[in-house]
């Protein structure tokens, strides 16, 4: 996965949960270590995880070195700023980094080869976005190159990148991710895992 970079999302309060959604233990490894592991198997270069709310918690917990950390002090604002503030860092890294791909970290069912999918049909395509497909919608992970860094620059408060998916249709793919339904806002979501983790 050559010259593609993936920024995390982990600067939300979970004040729906309660506690630090990253944190939660998932298969013997927190949300946020598992995203991190799946990226760096697919080869993501360079992999920027966003904090902001918990963040001393957060960072202390990451347990792969070659991450990059960068706090975004303006977290409260919504999910653009940490956007904003993951793309800015990976340019610092990479001026001339081609695509990154934006993740959350409470999609537990994140893989390396999804990670890779979206990186191969973006190359198959050659469409500037790729976005995955879950539930009639499509979301994160989403792939985007360098033709709209200035786009995801320019997002403000809590629409995320999925603004720029209904904006920009006709240049926009997509691989199928059944496990992207099952993300973690709510305690029962949490338990529904667990639970359907033992049954399976």
């Amino acid at each position: 996965m050559n010259n593609t970079g993936v920024i995390i999302l982990a600067a939300g309060s979970s004040s729906r949960f309660g506690n630090p959604k990253p944190l939660l233990c998932f298969n013997g490894k927190t949300l946020l270590n598992r995203t991190i592991d799946e990226a760096a198997e697919a080869g993501a270069q360079p992999i920027i995880v966003v904090t902001g709310a918990k963040a001393d918690e957060i960072s202390k917990e990451i347990n792969n070195e070659d991450v990059r950390i960068v706090f975004n002090k303006d977290w409260e604002q919504g999910m653009a700023s940490g956007i904003v503030a993951g793309l800015k860092k990976a340019l610092t890294i990479d001026k001339a980094l081609p695509k990154v791909i934006i993740a959350v970290c409470d999609q537990p069912y994140i893989s390396s080869s999804l990670f890779q999918q979206l990186f191969q049909k973006q190359q198959q395509t050659a469409r500037h976005i790729v976005a995955s497909a879950y539930d009639d919608t499509i979301g994160t992970p989403a792939l985007f190159t360098e033709r709209y860094f200035d786009a995801l620059m320019r997002l403000t408060g809590d629409h995320g990148a999925k603004i720029l998916f209904e904006q920009y249709s006709d240049d926009l793919a997509s691989v199928d991710f059944p496990g992207g339904s099952i993300d973690i806002d709510t305690r029962e979501d949490y338990e529904n895992l667990l639970k359907g983790n033992r049954d399976s």
